[in-house]
């Protein structure tokens, strides 16, 4: 056992050298066999310096280290450094060699650079390698390379040929590329026929379009001459038009023309319901609606309900994101129905037959004009234009319009004196990059109906001329100056309302018809001072009045009225207050009358529809006159707003306001209101009533309301609002009973009312 023992030892000695020496040649050919395969691209093979080695993959990992992530280069370093033909999305096809565009020195296809530099593949070979390899000892374009990693050419051209030529030809081999996608084509249509474009639907309800368009006659374009309706490819990003939602693009919406190119049509419908519950001072009249009732001042509670529908057709030319409209032809019919529940006999009509309720319906033609842009100001008004002018024409495109039927107007920016809608002309314009606006308008009014207060058709002999310039940023930036010249010439008539009461002239006095020609001149104010909005109002109304019916004779007019309101926002929440005066006649019979009247004003102002004094019309008893109108300030003593004539000799009045509005949400908003109210003289109120010592104080008047827009548009608008007023001791005196005890009504009940107010529009 030895003995084999040791000559298994000795026939190892010997054998082990020989396997040891053949294991390390083995592993010494696979290291030279790995570097060679680690040459994959060769440059230069048959340069005089030697072949320069590139292995794109020891440079793919200096460009990006992560060899999970091919071709991602690191910021500033891309292979598009070297292959530039690689478009935004990489594929193979686009790895190409400098050689397939840049040839050897001398070839004619080669390009040369902004300096004439031939751009040949040895000149790019260095620029791109000598880039990173900063050469000292090189020059390339005359121009010496400095800050270099190496100094040496030698240490890229392979001057000692250790490579064959073979072997650098053959690592110079690239694999095949993959086969490249086929090119997207289209199908060429016969000789003959031409490749029909395919045609998008536009986003809205577009219409048909009336241009017509030429026939396509090449295959490379097509004519779309209707630039409004050019359509857009089916994508989820995209919402088609509907003709039933009013949110979307609509032909019927003036976002396509109706016809031609600049001819728009807007249609719109709107529903407005007004509801409104109140309690005002009502005489029981001559035939007390309750038997039973002994009181002088009966039952004053009233419910009335208003429904309006509106239907607008705007029909315009014009580029109006530009310009103003070239022209312009508006019509707005109005169906209302009204209904009135009331307590007392004689409110609803003169005639206490009828009742205590009263249901009127009417239709009328509310708004009628056609509108015509004359051209630039400057060119209609010669003494307007400046040094330079070429021919008259505006720069800032400033320009004159003239609009002529029903149209809506107010006089000044919270309509103290005239706001309508009735029928007249209007000459209008903006001058100096409107800086400046102005207008020329003259009304011939028509009659109201008296429980709609929509236009009807028939003249009421009254004649309304104004003329007011408007400039931006007087004196601070903001703030908007106004001056205002109206005159109503309001001739002589006899009318009575449609529920039979007697308006022109007021049943007072002796009442006798009467014309009223006031003049009025005024300076209104609107804007900002600073972080302080401001609001300012002042009148002077001139005239005479033909027999005042209260003076019994003819009287000269001299009155005034001033107004300010000023407010200051803190983020969401706007705090107000402001004053109201407008004058009073102390002497009713001295031939003068002093106490401030409208033409027909509709002041938004002092709380507005949220004021009691403000939104409700207070008749005086067994006058046929109103204590003040509804939508007005005014203690004018006049029959009708609308229907009656102004009257100078008149108590005059005190504001006080102080108020605030909370934008609470983007949607809801609220209102809160006080205002104390008091006569300036109450004299023309004694004579009236033949009621001596009748005190100022009107009283309290508050209020609160909210406005909800649910869709955080126009679309749909709810408000609603509570007011009350709370007599003062001159309110007290002319409603009350000159009496005690039980039926004679000595103490007045608080006076209070609530609406509700719905607004849809299409």
């Amino acid at each position: 056992m030895r003995t084999k023992l040791v000559i298994l030892i000795l026939g190892l000695t010997l054998l082990l050298p020989g396997r040891i020496k053949a294991i390390a040649g083995s592993l010494a050919n696979l290291k030279l066999s790995q570097s060679t395969q680690r040459i994959t691209i060769k440059l230069d093979t048959t340069g005089s310096r030697g072949g320069v080695v590139f292995d794109h993959r020891e440079h793919e990992a200096e460009i990006n280290p992560d060899q999970s992530f091919r071709h991602k280069a690191r910021a500033g370093v891309a292979c598009v450094g070297c292959h530039h033909t690689v478009q935004n999305i990489t594929e193979t096809k686009q790895f190409q060699k400098c050689s397939e565009c840049h040839k050897p020195v001398g070839d004619p296809a080669n390009k040369t650079d902004s300096q004439g530099i031939e751009l040949n593949s040895m000149e790019i070979y260095h620029r791109l390698c000598i880039s990173c390899h900063r050469a000292s000892n090189f020059k390339v374009s005359n121009e010496r390379i400095a800050n270099s990693s190496f100094t040496k050419c030698s240490e890229c051209h392979d001057k000692s040929a250790r490579y064959s030529r073979y072997e650098m030809v053959e690592a110079m081999k690239q694999p095949e590329p993959p086969e490249p996608e086929p090119p997207v084509t289209y199908t060429v249509p016969p000789q003959g026929e031409i490749f029909k474009t395919p045609i998008d639907k536009p986003l809205g309800y577009a219409g048909r379009s009336t241009i017509e368009a030429p026939p396509q006659t090449s295959p490379n374009y097509f004519a779309r001459p209707d630039r409004w309706r050019i359509g857009f490819p089916p994508d989820p990003r995209y919402v088609y038009g509907r003709l039933i939602n009013p949110y979307r693009q609509n032909v019927f919406k003036g976002d396509y023309p109706i016809f031609g190119q600049q001819n728009f049509l807007v249609v719109t419908a709107t529903s407005e319901t007004e509801a409104n519950l109140k309690r005002l001072p009502v005489p029981s009249d001559v035939s007390a609606a309750n038997p039973d009732s002994a009181e002088f001042f009966g039952r004053g509670r009233l419910f009335n309900f208003n429904q309006y529908f509106v239907f607008s057709f705007d029909l315009f030319h014009g580029d109006t994101a530009f310009k103003p409209v070239d022209w312009r032809i508006n019509i707005v019919p109005v169906f209302n129905v009204n209904y009135l529940k009331a307590q007392e006999n004689g409110v609803v009509n003169i005639d206490v037959r009828r009742g205590t309720t009263r249901t009127d319906a009417y239709i009328s033609l509310e708004e009628a004009f056609g509108e015509v842009r004359l051209g630039d100001t400057t060119k209609l008004f010669p003494f307007l234009r400046g040094r330079g002018s070429q021919n008259g024409e505006s720069p800032y495109f400033d320009t004159t319009s003239i609009r002529t039927g029903i149209q809506p107007f107010v006089s000044d920016f919270r309509g103290f004196v005239f706001s309508e809608v009735n029928l007249g002309a209007r000459l209008f314009g903006n001058y100096a990059s409107n800086r400046y606006q102005y207008n020329a308008a003259y009304f011939n009014l028509l009659e109201k109906d008296t429980n709609s207060d929509l236009n009807t058709l028939h003249l009421r002999d009254q004649n309304v001329y104004v003329a007011n310039l408007f400039r931006q940023d007087t004196i601070w930036k903001g703030y908007t100056a106004q001056f205002s010249f109206l005159f109503n010439n309001d001739r002589p008539g006899i009318h009575f309302d449609e529920n039979g009461f007697p308006v022109r002239p007021a049943l007072i006095g002796d009442a006798l018809p009467h014309g009223v020609k006031a003049a009025y001149l005024g300076w209104n104010g609107d804007g900002h001072i600073g972080r302080l909005n401001i609001t300012h109002s002042f009148y002077e109304a001139l005239g005479h009045d033909s027999h005042n019916p209260i003076a019994g004779r003819p009287v000269d007019i001299n009155a005034q009225m001033a107004a300010v309101e000023l407010s200051q926002d803190r983020d969401w929440f706007r705090i107000r207050g402001s004053f109201f005066w407008s004058s009073g006649d102390k002497r009713p019979f001295d031939g003068t009358a002093r106490g401030f009247d409208s033409i027909v004003d509709f002041p938004e102002f002092a709380g507005g529809q949220f004021s009691f004094w403000n939104s409700q019309e207070i008749r005086l008893s067994q006058t046929a006159v109103a204590l003040t109108s509804r939508d007005s300030l005014l203690p004018s003593l006049r029959s009708s707003k609308f229907e009656g004539q102004s009257n100078f000799v008149n108590p005059g009045i005190f504001i006080y306001n102080l108020g605030a509005d909370a934008e609470i949400t983007q949607k809801l908003k609220a209102i809160f209101n006080v205002n104390y109210l008091r006569f300036q003289y109450t004299e023309p109120l004694e004579v009236l009533l033949f009621q001596p010592g009748i005190r100022s104080s009107i009283g309290l008047d508050y209020g609160a309301g909210i406005i909800w827009r649910p869709l955080l548009n126009e679309n749909i608008v709810v408000l609603a609002g509570v007011s009350s007023l709370i007599p003062g001791s001159g309110f007290k005196d002319i409603y009350s009973s000159i009496c005690s005890g039980e039926g004679c009504g000595a103490k007045p009940k608080n006076l209070y009312a609530g609406f509700v107010k719905l607004k849809f529009t299409y």
